[in-house]
């Protein structure tokens, strides 16, 4: 009988038993298993759950069921993508703008996914896991699309995340982003109320558009400088939806500098001829009360060299108004 190639075989599966640290606590089961089992398919994770393989101190548990500190967790022998456990993750350069023990806020460089994924093998969680190994828990509070630079948080602890995570709920966390666009913006500030809803476009691509139907969305931008072409703004987010910047940006007649799903490609085509190669979108600093101490915490990261050489040259008010 055939056999595989050397090296190529890997030992069967087995029934794994993970004990919940304190933590791990309070979190669903499809999410805990989602989080571990890195390159399972949801749907298969989902299905062993329903099934009953998956139990919580030999009991069988709905996906809803939520993990307590000291819980026993059956897991049944599943096929985990080799890059998980074969291909480390790599050291990414990712400058640390505040840490304390409770979270850490670095300032995320354009074209480096937030997690890997969709084709991706690693991202900052993975690099920053793999980074710091005695850590035994880091998980994102919020993401960034990728090609979007600046401020993003990452929790210590299962506590803080969860006090984040209520912040932005609450919205008494404030997102500030300077972002670059089309045209003279005439406006010192407009406020832009557009609900957005997702849709699947014929190429089967994800987009978001204005649609009364779809979930409320609020953006405040406010113009610092413009230029005879372009204008550098500042978008404070009142609402936290995919794509809001660009999508409310376009919808006032002023797309995103650079962006390959809703902006000017003829124009980003030209921009990279004058030194723009990414999107003119930069998470410029987050505002909220320490989810511990209750202190006010400003973490702020600079627009970066190459989005600050253009604006520079192309934004800056050649004439006085």
């Amino acid at each position: 009988m055939p056999t595989e190639g050397k090296g190529s075989s890997r030992p069967p599966a087995a029934v794994r038993y993970i004990e919940v640290t304190a933590e791990e606590a309070g979190q669903r089961i499809d999410n805990y298993l989602i989080a571990r089992l890195k390159g399972v398919p949801k749907s298969h994770v989902y299905r062993i759950v329903r099934s009953g393989e998956v139990r919580i101190n030999s009991k069988r548990v709905e996906a809803s069921a939520r993990v307590a500190a000291g819980d026993r967790i059956r897991i049944p022998p599943v096929r985990v993508a080799e890059r998980d456990e074969d291909v480390p993750a790599p050291h990414f350069n990712l400058p640390i703008i505040f840490e304390d023990e409770g979270f850490l806020a670095i300032d995320k460089p354009s074209g480096l996914a937030v997690h890997g994924g969709s084709g991706i093998a690693h991202g900052v969680i993975e690099s920053l896991r793999s980074m710091r190994p005695e850590a035994r828990f880091l998980e994102l509070v919020h993401r960034l699309d990728r090609e979007t630079s600046g401020v993003l948080l990452v929790a210590k602890k299962r506590s803080v995340l969860t006090a984040l995570h209520a912040l932005i709920r609450s919205h008494d966390m404030e997102k500030y982003y300077l972002v670059g666009v089309k045209g003279r913006f005439r406006n010192e500030l407009q406020r832009v109320k557009a609900s957005l809803a997702k849709h699947v476009n014929a190429k089967g691509d994800k987009r978001v558009s204005v649609s009364e139907s779809g979930q409320s969305a609020e953006t405040i931008f406010r113009r610092i400088s413009r230029g005879a072409e372009f204008s550098l703004l500042e978008a404070e987010l009142l609402t936290g939806r995919t794509h809001q910047i660009r999508v409310h940006a376009l919808h006032l007649g002023h797309p995103v500098l650079g962006d390959d799903k809703y902006g000017d490609f003829e124009l980003n085509k030209a921009l990279r001829k004058r030194g723009l190669n990414r999107m003119f979108l930069h998470a410029r600093a987050l505002e909220f009360a320490h989810p511990v101490g209750g202190e006010k915490l400003r973490l702020e990261a600079a627009l970066p060299r190459d989005l600050e050489a253009f604006r520079v040259a192309q934004m800056d008010e050649a004439e006085a108004e």
